[in-house]
């Protein structure tokens, strides 16, 4: 099984509980202890995305760029997480992405991180800087080594680029429950049901909802449209403030009631 069919089975768990995504960007708070980190956000999670840092993501809030640019600070690069990756024994229990904007990826080389990323068990790669029409080589390079394209759908996609984004998706399709950027809270915005409808129609692989996703509540609101919920700003928050990001993460969904139960 290719790694990106993993990562679409992950998030098919028949658990009775919706799907979790959970962000963290790479090496942050601090490098020496991510690995342990990543390891425990991964035994709760059913998948994890690594942020590579960036000195403009332009997608993401307050708090996703001021980690980023702590961790640039620290020397936090796409070659070290990699290599954290790599020196990783155990492997983290649960699917990893890459999510990240186009210029670090194409400094590095397509071909060389598809194959480095393969090696490292990265499953696929999220880049929102990176266009559907412009997609195609890059789909092209690391297809071939079982890594998939993640795309995103938001709000003023039009039904026409709905359809072919959802046809290109790989792994999920990261719907996007608000315009604008990261770390909001702004509930369930009116139509979001139906949107998330109209979008799990046409997907073939899980529907996944992110932005703005903090309490219970929401994911409780979101568990008959989406396959899951994904929570960056949210999870990074509970970690600055010193809170266990585990038992954050276990409060928004069901995840280990079986296992306490």
């Amino acid at each position: 099984m290719s790694l990106i069919h993993a990562l679409e089975n992950a998030l098919r768990q028949p658990k009775g509980r919706t799907a979790l995504v959970a962000y963290l960007t790479g090496g942050w708070p601090e490098r020496a202890g991510f690995a342990e980190l990543l390891r425990g956000v991964a035994d709760v999670a059913d998948a994890v995305e690594i942020g590579v840092p960036f000195s403009d993501p332009m997608a993401d809030g307050p708090t996703i760029q001021r980690t980023s640019q702590e961790a640039l600070a620290q020397g936090v690069t796409l070659i070290w997480i990699l290599d954290t990756l790599a020196e990783m024994h155990p492997k983290p229990a649960a699917p990893v992405l890459l999510m990240g904007y186009l210029n670090p990826f194409l400094a590095f080389g397509v071909e060389a991180l598809a194959e480095r990323a393969k090696d490292c068990g990265v499953s696929g790669f999220i880049v929102p800087d990176l266009p559907l029409d412009e997609a195609d080589a890059f789909r092209a390079i690391i297809e071939p080594h079982g890594l998939g394209l993640v795309q995103l759908v938001t709000p003023v996609t039009t039904a026409d680029r709905r359809t072919a984004l959802c046809a290109a998706a790989r792994g999920f399709v990261y719907a996007v429950t608000v315009t604008g950027i990261t770390g909001g809270d702004v509930g369930i915005p009116d139509g979001l049901a139906e949107a998330l409808g109209a979008i799990r129609s046409e997907a073939s692989v899980p529907v996944m909802a992110g932005f703005g996703i903090r309490r219970p509540e929401q994911v409780d609101a979101l568990m008959n449209h989406a396959d899951g919920v994904i929570v960056g700003s949210a999870l990074l928050d509970c970690i600055r403030a010193g809170d266990d990001p585990a038992v954050f993460l276990r409060s928004l969904t069901s995840v280990g009631v079986e296992e306490s139960s």
